[in-house]
């Protein structure tokens, strides 16, 4: 997958979050998005995933074809810390519900889901009862088992510990293969795969001078 930036800005009533955005994201590479809480990292990683339009500038999607706005979330896997689960659905449920959507990868199912969680037996417990820590996990599975060609990453540790955020670091290297990784994140480790880096302030709008 291929997504072509041509001078992207965003803004929200009078206040430009950023403007002068020109890049390409290429399939198999892997790009962080950084700066400070508050900065632009949410807002550019919904506009990449179509859920939110620029305010100026144009982007195009590609494949072995274009792909126009409203079909780009079936071609996107993403995990953040607004993802919202339904509570009332057991982690079993839950699996069923989001790959009914999606594709599992290649030799995955929905117990090859719960081993990789190590939670088999909270297979039939709801999500309400779930600790923020095995609900980031949850939310981080289906993303990384998702068969598709982008993975879109917001603040990915958020609510894990050290031995979530290992865990986490042990699925950048086993699902992120020839896959586009556009990862938002202010946290080095979360990031440190990456190969390129791009800072959101930079395009941030100048006051002008009086």
């Amino acid at each position: 997958m291929h997504i072509t930036l041509k001078n992207i800005g965003r803004r929200f009533n009078k206040e430009w979050i950023f403007k002068g955005l020109d890049y390409s994201f290429e399939a198999g590479n892997s790009y962080a998005i950084l700066g400070p809480n508050g900065s632009g990292k949410s807002t550019l990683l919904n506009i990449l995933m179509a859920s939110l339009s620029p305010s100026e500038g144009a982007i195009a999607y590609q494949t072995d074809k274009e792909i126009i706005p409203e079909q780009v979330f079936s071609y996107i896997s993403f995990a953040g810390p607004y993802l919202d689960l339904i509570e009332e659905f057991t982690l079993a449920e839950t699996i069923a519900f989001h790959f009914s959507f999606k594709n599992y990868v290649e030799g995955f199912n929905a117990e090859g889901v719960l081993d990789l969680l190590a939670l088999i037996g909270a297979k039939d417990k709801p999500l309400k009862y779930f600790s923020s820590g095995m609900k980031q996990r949850t939310k981080l599975a289906l993303a990384f088992c998702s068969d598709t060609p982008m993975l879109v990453l917001d603040e990915p540790t958020s609510n894990l510990d050290v031995q979530g955020t290992d865990w986490y670091l042990s699925l950048i290297e086993k699902f992120t293969a020839n896959k586009l990784v556009v990862l938002g994140s202010n946290q080095q480790h979360e990031y440190d795969f990456c190969k390129e880096q791009i800072q959101i302030m930079a395009y941030k709008s100048k006051p002008k001078m009086v």
